[in-house]
């Protein structure tokens, strides 16, 4: 029984008792109003006849013992009739009564009906009333007085039994109802919810995400939204788990390969003491590298904990960050790529030095890796990184584009997505996850742009750090 107050399908079950019952009561009125209206045009016609036979005996006058027996047949205590502008009075009692009330059978509204209704049902019995009304098509008048006792207990009477009525025709609805709708909704949102459950239990076990049926109904499409998305979540918890094995394990390899690059940072410091020419050349580009490759090394537990260092902003000559980029990649003359600068040698960027050539490495990077495994139908295809900058305003922005074979489709829904974008078997696509960050961080921004000829291109924005009033009236 409980269940039934509290559960949906028991709510449902008498909010539906309640419903019909309103109804019903809607329809009662109207239909005991009609109920008593033929209740009294009964009488008259009764009267009727009787007051008919009565008046084919004039001028003879009924004797008092037939009155009296004509009156208790009708239930009445006056019959007159009307007939020719005269009216005759064909039998009542000794001592006619006091009228209480009158109603014209001939000119009642349903509103009147309904209203005198309600008064004999609430405030009747005892009462004394007058009712006439015409006798078939004709033009006589029929008159009764009499009390609405009988009146008032047949309506009662019939409250009663369309009371009864109306509490079976509820119950009978409201069951039906209450089966249709427990099979329809409340079952499968049971379902659903059951399996809500058990998935929030264990999320990572395939065996409890929702199976849908196929049907078109709202609530299986709500089964095949939340199968979906229990898969989804899945494969997402299975990332993160990834990604918290990842930062374990490279938390760990950070720790021994920062001593290593130490070690080698000091041996390579002695480089710059060894005489050859060639040796002496290198030896800062090789101590760059190492000096980047430590600061990588700190940085990568700042990066697992999904904070990047704040930009430490300066002014940066974008050839000479190009050029070094160049130098890091290292790319073999014999392989046929061919990398291309095509940016100005006073043009600067207003930006963590950095940053930017981890930026740019990583997508050059990316670039290099689809043009070395590219094989081009046309063997004299060129393949070639270009790298492209201009200054529009307080803005520069910066294009890398290569001739390759563009990134695939998958590559290009889920862009700057960790483990889900990359554009090669194997890859992470954590370089253009890096590469977004680092620019979101500058306040730009980076978009894979179409193009209509082969291969990818990227564009950078980076907008230049707005100027303090204090600091320009300093310079000023």
């Amino acid at each position: 029984m409980p269940t039934l107050f509290r559960g949906l399908s028991g709510r449902l079950l008498w909010l539906t008792v309640i419903f019909v019952m309103l109804a019903e009561i809607l329809i009662f009125m109207p239909s005991i109003a009609s109920m008593r209206m033929n209740w009294l045009r009964d009488r008259l016609d009764t009267a009727a006849a009787a007051g008919i036979v009565i008046d084919g005996l004039q001028p003879a006058e009924l004797p008092r013992a037939v009155q009296n027996d004509t009156l208790l047949a009708t239930g009445t205590k006056v019959i007159a009739l009307r007939k020719d502008g005269t009216s005759r009075l064909l039998a009542a009692t000794e001592v006619p009564p006091e009228i209480d009330a009158q109603y014209d059978l001939a000119d009642t509204s349903l509103i009147t009906s309904m209203r005198d209704t309600l008064d004999t049902l609430v405030f009747g019995g005892g009462r004394v009333m007058r009712v006439f009304g015409p006798i078939g098509e004709s033009d006589m008048i029929i008159e009764l007085v009499m009390t609405d006792d009988a009146l008032r207990k047949d309506m009662l009477k019939y409250s009663k039994m369309m009371f009864i009525i109306s509490i079976l025709i509820s119950l009978m609805t409201a069951v039906l109802i209450f089966v249709a709708i427990n099979r329809m909704m409340i079952l499968p949102i049971r379902r659903l919810t059951h399996s809500m459950q058990l998935f929030s239990e264990q999320p990572d076990d395939p065996s409890r995400v929702f199976t849908a049926d196929r049907s078109r109904g709202e609530l299986a499409v709500a089964g095949r939204h939340l199968a979906a998305m229990q898969v989804e979540l899945q494969r997402t918890l299975k990332q993160q788990k990834n990604l918290a094995d990842l930062g374990l394990a490279v938390s760990k390899i950070n720790h021994d390969m920062r001593n290593i690059l130490a070690s080698a940072q000091l041996m390579s410091d002695r480089l710059t003491d060894v005489e050859d020419p060639m040796v002496r050349s290198f030896a800062p580009k090789l101590l760059r590298t190492i000096d980047r490759a430590v600061g990588y090394t700190n940085e990568v537990l700042a990066y697992g904990q999904a904070s990047e260092a704040a930009p430490r902003r300066r002014r940066i000559n974008l050839s000479v960050l190009t050029q070094e980029v160049k130098d890091m990649l290292a790319i073999d003359p014999d392989s046929g790529v061919e990398f291309a600068d095509q940016i100005s040698t006073d043009l600067e960027v207003d930006g963590d030095g950095e940053q930017i050539f981890r930026v740019i490495h990583n997508l050059c990077r990316n670039a290099v890796q689809a043009l070395l495994a590219y094989d081009p139908d046309d063997p004299q295809a060129s393949r070639r990184i270009t790298v492209s900058a201009h200054r529009l305003g307080s803005v520069v922005s910066i294009t890398i584009d290569d001739t390759g074979p563009g990134m695939p489709r998958k590559a290009r829904e889920n862009l700057f997505s960790a483990f889900r974008g990359s554009a090669r078997s194997g890859g992470t696509g954590l370089g253009l996850v890096i590469a977004r960050e680092l620019v979101l961080a500058h306040g730009g921004t980076i978009a894979l742009v179409e193009k209509p000829g082969p291969g990818t291109q990227f564009r950078i924005e980076i907008p230049d750090r707005p100027v303090a009033l204090d600091d320009y009236r300093v310079r000023a």
